[in-house]
């Protein structure tokens, strides 16, 4: 089964991958500014075909180029999961006219996506979301603000979450698809730990109509909760990638550094240690692949095991990466070392699409319900 093996091809596709994130997408990162949109890094993802991959492409392929492309450049994975993550709600729930327009220039890597859901006030939890959409005429004008949006403000266009209905809670939330030069729509960069764009975005009556509804009024937490369930296990899957990049750091380090009067890995709290990390590393490997194939075959528990992914494996991740910054010392926290870098990079997927907490949270509704259910 392919949670627990892949196959050949699967395997070498992994290796190319891994290599033409350290060869031909790692200069494009280095050219580029840290925190801003990488537009040649995007094309170049175009180019390669894997930006249309993430509309033709199962959730098992999307960890496995998740976790490749973070194995050797960080930035180009979260520069491809993030255009996914924004044109997804087009491709799964747009019309024939908003797909048209959009999702051949997302694929060739012309066009940045956001998925804009997040807010001050409410996190992800879609149904305390505060941005208000007032009925006007035919449509609606938007009210509010968006906090800590990936690719914001430099995207093309924007997934926007907004409340159609007053007092309805989850179902009163409507998903638009906003281009960035709707009238109205302002957004300012932040300054974040983590080295991708972030940013804030302020909806001064901002303008739209039937057209831009994606998927049905007052639907829009069944867009984003469809979408989330779909990018959560690859989240896994980055950061399973991070983790066996450190991992592979630290088996080098530890086998030729000497200390003490011998080799670090005939210490043999550091040799456990190391065999510990990397059964953790395999083990939430294993999770994310399973939570993907459930996800593939249409299984009805994918909000758990796509919950129970993203949990293990990023804290995972955290545990493994700050590992090897303390077996590596001093040395991994100098500006521009590999863990200094992953330890930047791995904080903030225990946070987004859903920190720990709301994990932990949706894990046990899913197993109670199995309960009731029995």
């Amino acid at each position: 089964m392919p949670e627990f093996a892949l196959d050949p091809k699967q395997l070498q596709w992994c290796a190319e991958l891994r290599d033409v994130a350290a060869t031909r997408l790692r200069p494009l990162v280095d050219a580029g500014q840290e925190g801003e949109v990488n537009r040649p890094l995007v094309a170049a993802l175009g180019e390669l075909g894997l930006l249309s991959r993430l509309f033709t492409a199962g959730s098992l392929d999307l960890c496995l180029m998740r976790e490749s492309l973070a194995y050797g450049c960080t930035e180009a994975e979260t520069a491809l999961a993030l255009q996914g993550l924004g044109a997804h709600p087009v491709h799964a729930h747009g019309t024939d006219a908003q797909r048209a327009r959009w999702l051949p220039e997302v694929s060739a890597g012309r066009a940045i996506a956001a998925f804009a859901l997040s807010e001050p006030g409410a996190g992800s939890d879609a149904g305390a979301l505060a941005l208000e959409a007032r009925a006007d005429g035919d449509g609606w004008t938007l009210h509010g603000e968006k906090c800590w949006i990936s690719n914001a403000p430099g995207a093309d266009f924007y997934t926007v979450f907004a409340r159609t209905t007053p007092g309805a809670g989850a179902r009163g939330v409507t998903a638009f698809l906003v281009p960035a030069d709707r009238e109205g729509l302002t957004g300012s960069a932040l300054e974040m730990l983590s080295p991708h764009p972030i940013g804030s975005l302020a909806f001064d009556g901002v303008r739209v109509d039937a057209g831009d509804v994606l998927g049905t009024v007052d639907q829009g937490f069944r867009v984003a909760m469809t979408t989330l369930n779909l990018f959560r296990p690859s989240v896994g899957a980055f950061a399973v990638g991070m983790a066996q990049a450190a991992l592979d750091a630290t088996l080098a380090h530890t086998a030729e550094r000497q200390a003490f009067g011998g080799v670090l890995k005939d210490l043999q709290s550091v040799a456990h240690q190391v065999a510990e990390l990397a059964t953790r590393t395999e083990a939430a490997r294993l999770l994310v692949y399973a939570a993907a194939a459930a996800y593939d075959r249409g299984e009805p528990d994918v909000p758990r095991r796509a919950a129970m992914a993203k949990l293990l494996a990023t804290e995972t991740a955290q545990q493994v990466v700050d590992a090897a910054v303390q077996l590596h010392g001093a040395r991994a926290l100098q500006r521009g070392h590999l863990l200094e870098h992953l330890y930047r990079e791995v904080r903030a997927p225990r946070i987004y699409e859903g920190a720990t907490e709301v994990q932990r949270e949706i894990i046990a509704k899913e197993l109670y319900k199995e309960v009731g259910r029995a």
